[in-house]
């Protein structure tokens, strides 16, 4: 396959499986299924626009409201675990209808949120409560309860109401491929700056073998800062001149079927390397050198290509991530 066929692959959100690892660490302790924790979140609307929300019955948050939501459980791909939460805590039955937005604490702990529809079941009424949940209901986003459990989830819904109403990226779902630890692809990109995608040249990171680069996510370290680490080893010499932007997912991969070895998770994601001042003795039209010989840069030269990933840079036409 050759690279561009490759990139494609990714920009349509169909994955690649992970052979190689390009940035792993001696010192630091990979993250695995066994020392992170995955969640999943909902976001559905009615025919009335209003949104699900269920009425928490764990002693630490009862009475208080959210979405439905909870962690993976062993041997659960993400689209089963969304499900299983959705019956277990609303009543319904579900159906995803894409990836919304992934949040994170670090690689150590990642929430997977779906924009969701109800495809059966009844709401969940309060004499059928369980160590689930006490109730679910549906509101308004202008008239949500006062006691929501935590805010955070106001992002999450707004985000579902603008997707609806203006999707800015494709329907993205996961992807059924395994991997035995928490990892990123990159789509690791360079332009040079005028402004107009037909005249833009475009760059993409790629390693020695001309695939696109794959790093191991490690304790501590938020997904943005692995993208970091990657270019700080390829251009150490000039890295504090260099910004790193991560512009969001561009797809999941995970199976999950086997605990410990097939249930680590693949985020194919694009990057976009500037440099963080324009000076006279720095080339912009061209990429910094690659100071690692395991790595090389590769110049996009199919338009059509390079059309689209520089749209899915200026428009962030991308799954986005938030750091909590």
């Amino acid at each position: 396959m050759s690279t561009e066929e490759l990139v494609e692959r990714v920009l349509r959100g169909e994955g690649l499986e992970v052979t190689e690892l390009h940035l792993v660490s001696e010192q630091k302790k990979p993250v695995t299924r066994t020392n992170t924790c995955f969640a999943v979140c909902a976001v559905i609307f009615n025919s009335k626009n209003e949104v699900l929300m269920i009425q928490e019955t764990k002693a630490v948050c009862r009475g208080l409201w959210y979405l439905p939501a909870g962690r993976m459980e062993d041997g659960e791909t993400i689209v089963e675990a969304l499900k299983r939460e959705v019956k277990e805590e609303a009543g319904i039955d579900c159906q995803p209808i894409t990836l919304l937005q992934i949040q994170e604490r670090g690689p150590n702990w990642v929430r997977f949120t779906f924009l969701a529809e109800k495809t059966g079941g009844s709401l969940k009424k309060p004499e059928q409560e369980n160590a689930e949940s006490l109730q679910a209901q549906w509101y308004d986003r202008d008239r949500l309860p006062s006691d929501i459990r935590k805010h955070d989830i106001l992002t999450l819904i707004d985000a579902g109401i603008k997707y609806c109403q203006c999707p800015w990226f494709t329907v993205l779902q996961p992807v059924d491929l395994p991997c035995d630890v928490v990892c990123q692809r990159f789509l690791l990109a360079f332009t040079s700056s005028k402004g107009n995608r037909d005249e833009d040249r475009l760059w993409l990171l790629l390693s020695k073998n001309f695939q696109l680069p794959v790093a191991v996510s490690f304790e501590a370290q938020t997904l943005a800062f692995t993208p970091k680490k990657l270019v700080e080893k390829c251009m150490p010499s000039i890295y504090e001149q260099l910004s790193v932007n991560t512009c969001g997912i561009l797809g999941v991969q995970h199976n999950g079927r086997v605990p410990g070895k097939t249930d680590g998770v693949c985020l194919n994601t694009l990057v976009l390397l500037e440099y963080k001042e324009e000076e006279e003795e720095i080339n912009l039209s061209s990429p910094p050198k690659s100071e690692n010989d395991c790595f090389r840069w590769h110049e996009v030269t199919n338009q059509k290509l390079r059309t689209e990933i520089l749209r899915r840079i200026q428009e962030g036409s991308v799954l986005p991530v938030q750091s909590l």
